[in-house]
């Protein structure tokens, strides 16, 4: 190209860091632009090149847990904020911890059994967040609450709310299921279980199960989690899941306890 022909494009002069803090840390603007990579989404390394900035790792991560779905009441659920009083508590978080550190080379997902208070959800929603932080997609559901939802938008016309809201549990790459067995175990709730079970069986899907019912008969009153969910489906679920009992004292028992005022 001949010379007198070249464009000449414009230098612009890029601010200092330093110079520019106030600017960036002013709340008025809609969206602070990041220090480090100024919106790009890059940070530049110095002789080694660039890499995805931190600012778009935790937006990623941000949008991840937004569509997993979480309560708000397990905000502060982590596995630093796991407290272990038993051996079973110890047990139950070395195999929590190695799921959300190991997966996708594990080949089977959590079932996570015990009595109200021993943090059985607290250590499924870990195993969510530490996949979340890993940039994998997860999804959380309430049992109860999902059959709530679906009876809540059913048509009878159309018969089209079932299958809108089981859509995401179907495809949900990893998907916690919170207190399985809890809902009365009329026919359609053991067809919904079973729908929602041999689907993820079937795609070989990751699942975490929670439950407060056992496999032994403690009494004879006592129901076990077969009786809530049928021979079938638990024997599906020791395929699809490691079983682990935690045991211990209800956690939330300690909440009317007021420590003594100093005095």
């Amino acid at each position: 190209m001949p010379q007198e022909n070249a464009k000449i494009r414009p230098l612009f002069v890029v601010p200092n860091i330093d110079e520019e803090d106030e600017k960036f840390d002013d709340d008025s603007s809609d969206e602070a632009i990041c220090k480090i990579c100024f919106g790009t989404g890059l940070e530049v390394v110095a002789g080694k090149g660039a890499r995805n900035c931190e600012c778009r790792r935790k937006k990623a991560h941000s949008h991840l847990i937004e569509r997993a779905q979480l309560p708000k009441r397990y905000a502060e659920c982590h596995f630093h904020s796991f407290k272990v009083f038993n051996a079973s508590q110890e047990r139950a978080f070395r195999y929590a911890t190695r799921l959300a550190m190991e997966y996708p080379a594990v080949d089977r997902g959590l079932l996570l059994s015990g009595t109200v208070g021993v943090g059985k959800t607290h250590l499924a929603v870990s195993i969510l967040k530490g996949l979340t932080e890993r940039g994998f997609s997860c999804l959380f559901y309430e049992f109860g609450a999902l059959l709530k939802n679906i009876q809540d938008s059913y048509n009878s016309i159309s018969k089209t709310s079932e299958l809108k809201i089981l859509a995401p549990v179907f495809d949900a790459e990893i998907l916690v299921l919170d207190e399985i067995g809890a809902a009365k175990p009329t026919d359609w709730v053991r067809d919904t279980m079973a729908h929602i079970i041999n689907s993820r069986y079937n795609d070989q899907k990751m699942t975490i199960f929670t439950t407060n019912y056992p496999d032994e008969r403690g009494s004879e009153r006592e129901e076990t989690l077969e009786d809530r969910i049928g021979v079938r489906l638990r024997s599906r679920l020791h395929e699809m899941c490691r079983t682990v009992t935690i045991s211990g004292e209800d956690f939330r028992k300690n909440f009317d306890k007021i420590a003594p005022l100093k005095k």
